[in-house]
C-alpha cells in the first residue's frame, strides 16, 4: 500500500526527487562528472603566476620585473669541492662540463672566505622550466669526477636537480598516496559495514565527486589561479568528506532498515536526519574555507576555491545519486556479506561504557579532558613559523645534503636579495655612481656581502641587483639584514635616480612579506570563520549555549593539534621516524590553513552527533538521556569515519616535503582527538554538567527560522510480508 509522508526540508526532497526519479538521479551524475572532466580538458587551468604570488613590496618587485621584458633566466647549478687537495678536481670539474650540450656557460670558481671549498657555478641551455628533465646526464657527469677523486667531496645541486629531485620524489610520494589511500579506505569501511556493496558506495562517490570538483576548478581558476599543491589538497579534502558524508547517510538508512522501517520509510528518516546534517555540515565546512579568501594570497585563495568544489560537489552527490542508488538496491545494499564483520546492529559497545562512565562523573570527566586537551596544547605557545626551502625534503637525499654545504660555504650564492630598480635609465654614469655608493653601504652595513651583480633589461628602464645577506636566508639575521637593506642602503643608494622606483624582493624578503600578509589577515580570518559557524550552529540549533560550546570545543581540538605539531616538527621528535631534520620552526602557512580546514572538518561530527542528540530532546527525552542515547548510537559511525580520515591523512605524512608530512600529522592527530576525548568524553560531559541550559534561546532570538530535528510521523501500519520487515541475518 502506497502513502504519501510529510516530506520537510531540502534534503529530504532531494532524496525524495531523486529516489522517485532515480534513474535519471544516477544518468544524470555520471553525465555531470564525464561532462565536467571534459570541458575542464578543454578550457585548461590556468595556474598562479609569481606575480599573483606576490606580496608587499617583495610583489611590487616581481611584477616590475615582469613587465620589464627580461630574457628568461637559464636554470642555475651549482658544483661544490671540499677538502684540502681540491684544485685538481675544480678543474676536472670544469673541464667535463665545458662544451656539453646542456651546459650554457661556465663561470671561473669561487673560494670561500672560509678557504675551505670551491663552487663551480653554470647554466644550462633551453627553457630552464624543462630543465629538470635534462639534468640528469650531468649529475651522472659530476659524480663520475667524485669517482676520480675519492679524496675530495664533489657534489652538484641547484635549480634544475633540486626540481628535479622534488619532482621525483613527490611523484614517487603520491604514486604510493593514490595506490594505498584508496584500499585503506575501502578495508575501513569493509570492516565498518562488513559487506562489499556498502563498503563501495563511499569510495565510489567521493571519487566521483573529486573528479567532477577538479573538472569545474579549470574554470574556477579563471577567478582564481590554482598553485601546484591545490590537486593534493582536494584529494586529501575530497576523500575525507566525501566518504563520510556517504557512511552517515548509509549507516541511518540501514540502521532504520534493521529496526523495521520499510524500506520508503528508512531512506525518508535518513534524508531527513543525516541528510539534513550533511546539508548543514557541507555549509558549514564550506563557509570555514571560504576564510581562505581573506588572506588575499594566491596559495590560500587556490586552496579556498578548490576545497569548496569539492565539498559542495560531495554534499551534492550524497543528496542526489546516494539517495538514488540506495533506492535501487535496497537491501542489497547489504549484498557480499563478510563472515564475522556483518552486524545487525551498528551500536559501539565500548563507547556506551565510556559514556555511562562520563555521565555518572561529569564534572571529573571534564576536568580531565581539558587537563588533557591542555597539555597537548601547550607546546603551542612557543610555536614559531619558518618558510619552505629544499632542506625540507629528506636529509637523505644527496642533493639535500649538497645544498646545505653550499648553503654554509657560500650563503651569499644560495640566498642572495634582489634590489629592483626603475628609472627613466639604468644606464650611464648616474646609475654607476649609484651603484658605486650602494657596493659602499652595503660592506659597511656589515650584514650584506660580495657578490654584487647587476642584470639590465633591453630597455634599460629596470635593473636587478643582487646581492648576499648575513645569515642562512632564514634566519633572524638574514631578515634583519633585508631590513637594513629595505630602508636604507637601497633607496638611500638608488633613490637619488630621476623617476626612480626601489623594491627589494628574493626567497627572504618573499618569505618575511608572505608572513606579514598572514598575521595582517588572522584578525578577519579567525573573526569570519567564528563568527559564521557560530551563527550556523545557532540557526541550525535555535541554542545559543549550543552554538558557543561548538566553537570552543573546536578550538581545544586545533589548539592541542598546533601543540602536537611543535612537539614533533618545531622540537624535532620522531625525526628518524618520520623521516624529516627539524628546521626549528613550522611551515608558515601551516598554522592557519590547518585552523581552516580543521575547524571545517570538525563541523562534521559536532552536527552529527548534536542532530541526534537534539532529536531525542525534542522527542521529550532529559538532556542527559537525549545525550546518551543520541552519542551512544552515532558512536560506532564516528568512529568508522574518523578512522577513514585519520587513516587518509596519516598517508600524507609519507609524502617528502616537511609540510605535507605536518598536514598528515596535524590533521590524523587532530581527527582522532576530536573523534575520543572531545565528541565522546568532553561535548557529553559538558551537556550533562549544563542540563536544559544547553538549549538556552534568548527571546529576541526567537524570530530565528526553527529547524526541525523530529522524525517523520509514521504512517498508518499495515501488515507486511517478513522480508520486508527484516533484513536477511548475517552469514
Amino acid at each position: 500500500m502506497k502513502h504519501r509522508e510529510n516530506v520537510t526540508g531540502f534534503a529530504a526532497r532531494a532524496a525524495m526527487w531523486s529516489a522517485r526519479h532515480r534513474t535519471l538521479a544516477i544518468i544524470g551524475w555520471i553525465a555531470f562528472v564525464v561532462g565536467v572532466t571534459v570541458l575542464s580538458g578543454q578550457i585548461g587551468t590556468r595556474e598562479a603566476t609569481d606575480s599573483d604570488q606576490g606580496h608587499g613590496e617583495s610583489g611590487r618587485a616581481t611584477v616590475l620585473v615582469e613587465q620589464a621584458g627580461f630574457p628568461v633566466q637559464p636554470a642555475g647549478e651549482m658544483v661544490i669541492v671540499q677538502g684540502a687537495d681540491r684544485d685538481a678536481a675544480v678543474a676536472d670539474v670544469t673541464r667535463s662540463l665545458t662544451g656539453r650540450p646542456e651546459v650554457g656557460a661556465v663561470a671561473e670558481p669561487l673560494t670561500s672566505p672560509d678557504g675551505q671549498a670551491s663552487l663551480v657555478t653554470f647554466t644550462m641551455t633551453g627553457d630552464p622550466d624543462t630543465a629538470k628533465e635534462r639534468v640528469g646526464p650531468l649529475l651522472d657527469t659530476v659524480a663520475g669526477v667524485q669517482g676520480r677523486h675519492p679524496g675530495v667531496y664533489v657534489a652538484q645541486a641547484g635549480d634544475a636537480s633540486g626540481s628535479k629531485l622534488i619532482g621525483d620524489s613527490l611523484d614517487e610520494g603520491l604514486s604510493r598516496l593514490s595506490m594505498l589511500s584508496i584500499p585503506v579506505t575501502l578495508g575501513i569501511l569493509l570492516v565498518a559495514f562488513g559487506a562489499v556493496v556498502a563498503a563501495l558506495l563511499p569510495v565510489g562517490l567521493a571519487l566521483t565527486a573529486i573528479v567532477a570538483a577538479i573538472g569545474l576548478l579549470a574554470g574556477a581558476s579563471r577567478l582564481a589561479p590554482t598553485v601546484d599543491t591545490t590537486a593534493h589538497v582536494m584529494l586529501l579534502v575530497g576523500l575525507a568528506v566525501g566518504v563520510d558524508y556517504c557512511l552517515f547517510y548509509i549507516r541511518r538508512e540501514r540502521d532504520e532498515r534493521r529496526n523495521g522501517a520499510d524500506p520508503h520509510r528508512a531512506l525518508l528518516i535518513a534524508a531527513q536526519t543525516s541528510g539534513r546534517s550533511i546539508w548543514i555540515s557541507g555549509l558549514t565546512v564550506i563557509v570555514a574555507m571560504a576564510g581562505m579568501f581573506f588572506t588575499m594570497d594566491a596559495t590560500f585563495t587556490s586552496f579556498g576555491m578548490a576545497t569548496i568544489l569539492v565539498v559542495a560537489t560531495a554534499v551534492l552527490g550524497s543528496l542526489t545519486v546516494l539517495p538514488a542508488l540506495l533506492s535501487a538496491l535496497g537491501d542489497r545494499v547489504d549484498a557480499i556479506k563478510i563472515p564475522g564483520l556483518y552486524r545487525r546492529h551498528s551500536e559501539g559497545r565500548a563507547w556506551r561504557w565510556v559514556l555511562r562512565v562520563v555521565l555518572a562523573k561529569p564534572l571529573i570527566s571534564t576536568v580531565v579532558a581539558v587537563g588533557v586537551l591542555a597539555a597537548l596544547a601547550a607546546p603551542a605557545l612557543d610555536l614559531r613559523t619558518k618558510g619552505e626551502s629544499i632542506e625540507d625534503l629528506s636529509p637523505k637525499q644527496p642533493i639535500v645534503q649538497t645544498m646545505v654545504a653550499i648553503s654554509r660555504a657560500f650563503p651569499a650564492e644560495v640566498v642572495p636579495a634582489e634590489v629592483v630598480v626603475k628609472a627613466q635609465t639604468v644606464r650611464g654614469p648616474q646609475f654607476e655612481a649609484a651603484l658605486a655608493d650602494f657596493r659602499r653601504a652595503a660592506a659597511a652595513s656589515k650584514q650584506l656581502r660580495e657578490p654584487i651583480e647587476v642584470r639590465v633589461n633591453p630597455a634599460g628602464t629596470v635593473a636587478v641587483v643582487s646581492v648576499g645577506l648575513a645569515g642562512n636566508g632564514s634566519d633572524r639575521t638574514s631578515e634583519r639584514a633585508v631590513e637594513t637593506l629595505r630602508t636604507t642602503v637601497a633607496p638611500g643608494a638608488f633613490g637619488k635616480l630621476a623617476g626612480s622606483t626601489v623594491a627589494v624582493t628574493g626567497d627572504t624578503a618573499q618569505g618575511m612579506d608572505f608572513n606579514q600578509r598572514l598575521t595582517d589577515s588572522l584578525p578577519w580570518v579567525f573573526g569570519f570563520v567564528l563568527g559564521l559557524a557560530f551563527l550556523l550552529l545557532l540557526v541550525s540549533f535555535r541554542s545559543v549555549v549550543v552554538a558557543v560550546t561548538g566553537v570552543v570545543l573546536n578550538l581545544l581540538s586545533v589548539a592541542a593539534a598546533y601543540g602536537m605539531l611543535v612537539f614533533v616538527f618545531q622540537y624535532g621528535n620522531f625525526e628518524s621516524v618520520l623521516d624529516f631534520k627539524s628546521g626549528g620552526g613550522i611551515t608558515n602557512w601551516m598554522p592557519l590553513f590547518l585552523f581552516i580546514i580543521l575547524f571545517g572538518l570538525s563541523m562534521d561530527y559536532h552536527v552529527f552527533v548534536l542532530s541526534r542528540i537534539r532529536e531525542g530532546h525534542d522527542r521529550g527525552l532529559a538532556t542527559k538521556q537525549a545525550v546518551s542515547e543520541g552519542i551512544g548510537r552515532t558512536a560506532g559511525v564516528i568512529t568508522s569515519a574518523a578512522m577513514v580520515m585519520v587513516a587518509v591523512f596519516a598517508l600524507f605524512a609519507t609524502l617528502p616535503l616537511i609540510s605535507t608530512k605536518e598536514l598528515g600529522v596535524g590533521l590524523a592527530a587532530a581527527v582522532l582527538l576530536d573523534a575520543t576525548i572531545i565528541r565522546a568524553v568532553l561535548l557529553p560531559a559538558v551537556m550533562a554538567l549544563l542540563g536544559d541550559k544547553n538549549w538556552w534561546l534568548p527571546r529576541w532570538l526567537n524570530w530565528l527560522p526553527a529547524v526541525s530535528h523530529d522524525l517523520p510521523p509514521a504512517p498508518p501500519t499495515t501488515p507486511q510480508p517478513r522480508e520486508d520487515r527484516e533484513l536477511t541475518p548475517a552469514l
